[in-house]
């Protein structure tokens, strides 16, 4: 799954294949032992968990790069390679 960026102990990455589990634009999150997919249209969590302050930084990282993130999608959905997006300063 590729890495589109890493900030704070957390690794977001994007993978478009796994539709068959979530039918909407997606990253997946992890930080230590926690995995978290969000969706890109209304960033509700859709599966998993992250602890309450490393989710307020992903959803202020989220936030700052909508666009990209969904360019990101489409880019994905087409098999093409990811670009890297800033991380949260």
């Amino acid at each position: 799954m590729p890495v589109i960026s890493m900030f704070y102990g957390l690794i977001v990455m994007m993978y478009f294949f796994d539709t068959d589990k979530h039918h909407l634009p997606h990253i997946h999150i992890k930080y230590a032992e926690y995995t978290c997919i969000i969706s890109l249209i209304d960033g509700e969590i859709l599966q998993g968990s992250l602890p309450k302050n490393k989710m307020k930084l992903v959803e202020a990282w989220m936030e700052l790069h909508q666009e990209e993130l969904m360019a990101n999608w489409e880019l994905a959905k087409s098999g093409a390679k990811l670009f890297d997006i800033k991380p949260l300063q």
